[in-house]
């Protein structure tokens, strides 16, 4: 006999379904697997075996031939336990063939039967649903993440026997109930921006990045506050909408980094990777592929410190994420895409020592400096719209007792910006939701300046030297600059702000921080 059971795997966030075909016939008991199978896949012969010996279904006069269809593309991963078992139910007349049509099945068996979560199960059913399957099966392990997916009736089972009784018309399953409800959750931040004592240009700097979506890039002495200003991003973003959470929780649970009992993740992630993390690490890769520290900050912040110690060739990976927001893994059987659309906030230090710019402390020759400075290439610095110099914090700041502005009043201009943003996009004049993604050919049409304010771009192009992609760069900060201003039209003190939030187009050698007066001693912010 021959039976069909439909399951998926994952390329990226895109599933596409595999036919599972078993044969079974009477001879000396043999559990063939066909179909371009990986040895994970091809140790679920073992795993079914033991599952079904524990429901009292045995094999041991049984020639059993599996087929795993498309047979050209390569299977990975234990999700086809649950229908290759079926399968062979189906196979064996222990289940009716036709009760396994539109049904698809997921899920990892352990020798005893029961069934195992499975990573990317929101991706799986999102495809499913998509391909008009009315049905699924999955692990009791996996039902939060599960009944998120709209457009597809989801039961979950504990147990190889709970599915073979529900098949078999006997039993029944638990649904895996309804979508959860979405509430971000009210904001009691550890941190607040109130904690940082200075620093006005970078406080400015990073509320513009979070307004509109832009890379940012802090150079400073160590103990000026880069780091303490990036970890508070987060505290100055908008909450996540549902979309945008499905699209986090998906990337995560590819990536087997969604606990189980978590269901759509509400808040926006954050991830600081060591500066020793592989170009894999960063941008994806591995067998089987995952997402790496780009994708998993989509619709987050990527803070990445120190980032001249980072490896070259890390860095350079970084060039298509920033452009077009996806990451593109090609390999020789597939090519595989993960959204990467991150805040990036990264932090330097001016000089090998740090304290360039300070004549007692500092002993770096210039040759030395531009050295140090050239492993940020000038085309990915090109690609970071803000980038600004922090000088060392005074005394009197920190000695100061009264706090600056707080998290929530800079957020709340922030989120007014991004309803901006989000009225010009709805009456379609651009297609991007933030200034930072606008296209070129939306561009001329909303950021154009004042006559004023293209005067005062011609000369910064012309002094500057500025590239094409660095004259669009200031044009997407300006735009949101005028947003934050509650302003229409893009006028020349916003062009003038966003041209000086580039300063390292001016002199990359000699941008550094100021060194502090002889009268005033200088002291470190510390770092969080």
């Amino acid at each position: 006999m021959q039976a069909t059971a439909i399951t998926f795997i994952l390329f990226g966030l895109d599933a596409q379904p595999v036919r599972v075909e078993v044969d079974s016939g009477r001879g000396p008991a043999a559990f063939q697997l066909v179909g371009l199978a990986e040895a994970s896949v091809r140790e679920s012969r073992v795993r079914v075996r033991s599952a079904l010996q524990q429901v009292g279904v045995l094999l041991d006069e049984h020639v059993i031939t599996v087929n795993l269809a498309p047979a050209d593309v390569r299977k990975s991963g234990c999700a086809f336990d649950l229908a290759i078992a079926a399968a062979v139910l189906g196979a064996l007349g222990k289940v009716p063939a036709g009760a396994l049509d539109g049904v698809a099945l997921l899920g990892e068996l352990s020798l005893t039967g029961a069934l195992r979560p499975v990573r990317g199960i929101l991706p799986a059913l999102r495809g499913a649903a998509a391909r008009g399957m009315p049905f699924a099966i999955v692990p009791s392990g996996n039902a939060a993440e599960a009944a998120s997916v709209p457009g597809i009736k989801v039961w979950v089972a504990a147990h190889l026997r709970d599915v073979i009784a529900y098949l078999a018309g006997g039993g029944s399953l638990t649904p895996a109930g309804p979508p959860p409800a979405f509430a971000p959750p009210r904001r009691a931040d550890a941190v607040d921006l109130a904690d940082v004592r200075g620093q006005h240009a970078a406080r400015r700097a990073l509320e513009i990045a979070a307004a509109g979506a832009h890379a940012l890039l802090m150079m400073g002495p160590p103990g000026a506050g880069k780091t303490m200003l990036a970890r508070r991003l987060p505290t100055i973003l908008p909450s996540l909408s549902y979309e945008e959470a499905l699209d986090v929780t998906a990337i995560h649970s590819v990536a087997g980094l969604l606990p189980s009992e978590r269901g759509v993740l509400q808040t926006r992630p954050f991830r600081a990777p060591h500066h020793t993390v592989s170009p894999a690490g960063l941008v994806g890769g591995g067998e089987p592929i995952r997402p790496g520290e780009v994708s998993l900050a989509h619709h987050g912040c990527l803070f990445l410190d120190e980032l001249l110690e980072f490896k070259r060739s890390a860095l350079e990976v970084l060039r298509q994420p920033l452009e077009d927001g996806v990451v593109t893994l090609c390999r020789a059987h597939s090519r595989i895409t993960f959204p990467a659309r991150p805040l990036l906030v990264a932090a330097v230090n001016p000089c090998p020592c740090g304290f360039a710019g300070e004549e007692r402390r500092c002993t770096c020759a210039p040759e030395r400096v531009r050295a140090y400075r050239a492993r940020l290439s000038g085309p990915l610095l090109d690609r970071i719209d803000l980038q600004v110099v922090l000088p060392p914090v005074e005394v009197a700041h920190l000695s100061a007792k009264e706090r600056g502005e707080g998290s929530e009043a800079v957020r709340r201009r922030v989120i007014a910006a991004r309803e901006i943003q989000a009225q010009r996009r709805a009456s379609g004049e651009v297609s991007a939701a933030t200034n930072g993604e606008i296209p070129q050919v939306d561009l001329d049409r909303v950021a154009t300046p004042d006559v004023a304010g293209a005067q005062v771009l011609a000369q910064a192009v012309e002094r500057l030297g500025l590239s094409a992609r660095a004259y669009s760069k200031v044009l997407r900060v300006a735009r949101t600059i005028a947003d934050l201003d509650g302003s229409d039209p893009v006028l020349s003190r916003h062009v003038a702000e966003a041209i000086g939030a580039r300063l390292l187009d001016r002199n990359p050698v000699r941008a550094s921080p100021a060194a502090p007066r002889a009268a005033t001693p200088r002291a470190e912010a510390p770092v969080q």
